[in-house]
């Protein structure tokens, strides 16, 4: 199957570890020009190193805290100075903080909405008008599963990802004359990082381990199995890619039929 991506610019955020990082990679194998960012520069330029070797000259990075209006602008700026028009952009976050309602303060609600929402609205905003002028772009935002079904600890992404899904789907009727499309890709559980921690929190609270706890989500899964992060990079490129032009306006959920809804 042809994708038909070669030499695409692409800009993933949150790109150092985890999805991030795997969409990243899948790129670069289609022959992509990728830049990535995030905001512990000593992990993206390991990341970068390692990537490098899959295909020398087309992956670049660039420190930047997506809480920071200054570091975004920054960032793009970077991308596109290095190698032109942003074609595809991946807005990637890490999650928020955990918690029930009375674990979060105003300053943690401050944080998630900036970290996920605006951060993705922010972006999107410094590609769009480029996007328009060449009649040709990708917006792919990484959400969660958490936006079909609602998990009782996370409630920051619960509300935040929602936003994001509500303003990708209003924004895909806006900008679909421009033969640009906007869709998000919805994880289940998926092997990284921010998993591992969750699953540390609820072992804790369950009093066992956190081995046992990561068995006990993989058990609630259809296919008795977490993600690996490739598995929901290789939906990204797919949706940045010719053949998933037609798709706009979408949440697709990877999940394992982890979700219990019928849409």
């Amino acid at each position: 199957m042809e994708f038909k991506l070669a030499n695409k610019n692409v800009f993933v955020s949150a790109a150092s570890t985890g999805i991030g990082k795997a969409v990243a990679k899948l790129f670069l194998t289609e022959n992509c020009n990728v830049t990535i960012c995030s905001s512990k520069i000593d992990k993206l330029e390991k990341t970068s190193s390692e990537l490098n070797v899959l295909n020398n000259g087309k992956i670049h990075f660039v420190k930047c805290d997506i809480n920071n209006l200054d570091e975004i602008e920054n960032a793009v700026k970077s991308a596109e100075e290095k190698f032109g028009t942003i074609d595809i952009l991946v807005n990637n976050c890490g999650g928020p903080a955990p918690g029930f309602f009375d674990d979060l303060d105003e300053a943690k609600w401050k944080q998630g909405f900036d970290q996920v929402l605006m951060s993705a609205v922010r972006f999107t905003r410094l590609v769009l008008p480029k996007m328009k002028a060449q009649k040709w772009g990708r917006i792919i935002n990484i959400t969660s599963i958490s936006v079909k079904q609602p998990i009782d600890n996370l409630l920051l992404s619960n509300a935040f990802r929602s936003g994001v899904t509500a303003f990708s789907k209003t924004l895909s009727n806006q900008v679909g004359q421009f033969n640009i499309t906007v869709n998000n890709v919805a994880p289940g559980l998926t092997l990284t990082g921010r998993l591992h921690e969750l699953a540390e929190i609820r072992a804790k609270q369950a009093k066992v381990s956190k081995d046992e706890m990561l068995k006990k989500m993989a058990a609630d899964i259809p296919l008795k199995r977490l993600a690996q992060p490739e598995e929901i990079a290789s939906t990204v490129v797919y949706l940045a890619s010719e053949i998933g032009g037609y798709i706009n306006g979408q949440t697709i959920v990877v999940d394992g039929g982890f979700n219990k809804s019928t849409y």
